[in-house]
């Protein structure tokens, strides 16, 4: 463990309000480093790391997509699903204006702005897995479906793999 205080963000208050059971993983954060260097630093498989990704569509509207930390997303697919002509990844001043949460340190939970969420639907079959709990070097670990209790993703088929 890097850290020992854990942090009260925007979203450990929506994960206690909702009364969901979660675990805090603290490591050390590495600029660059994505769900390698998490997933390394706590021990778990890449796979069950889960990234929050913050897109806009071709009107500007900003949209997450949960996706395993091992994957990228389509953006032709997620841009079909979405009904949209294309999406982008957002810049980091404009995720961060859209969530409230700085990039490294973004989660589904307790954004600024209420957005669409699109969840990989494979996340579900994992039985745990390990997302950003709003801050850089901070995950917390719990159950899938919890976060499709809170979150209501849309399920969808987006993933790719690094090759």
């Amino acid at each position: 463990m890097a850290k020992t205080k854990v942090p009260v963000t925007a979203a450990v208050r929506v994960l206690r309000a909702s009364k969901v059971d979660f675990t805090d993983h603290l490591y050390t954060y590495e600029e660059r480093g994505g769900t390698e260097v998490s997933a390394r630093e706590l021990g778990v498989d890449e796979h069950a790391v889960v990234k929050t990704l913050i897109f806009e569509d071709d009107a500007k509207r900003p949209l997450i997509v949960l996706i395993h930390g091992d994957l990228k997303v389509s953006t032709k697919e997620l841009a079909r699903t979405v009904g949209a002509k294309t999406v982008s990844p957002c810049s980091p001043e404009t995720a961060h204006r859209h969530t409230g949460y700085m990039v490294g340190g973004t989660s589904p939970f307790g954004t600024r702005k209420a957005m669409p969420v699109y969840m990989e639907k494979t996340v579900l079959d994992l039985e745990r897995i390990y997302i950003n709990g709003g801050k850089r070097g901070y995950l917390v670990g719990m159950k899938p479906g919890d976060v499709q209790r809170i979150v209501e993703p849309v399920l969808v088929q987006v993933g790719i793999t690094d090759s």
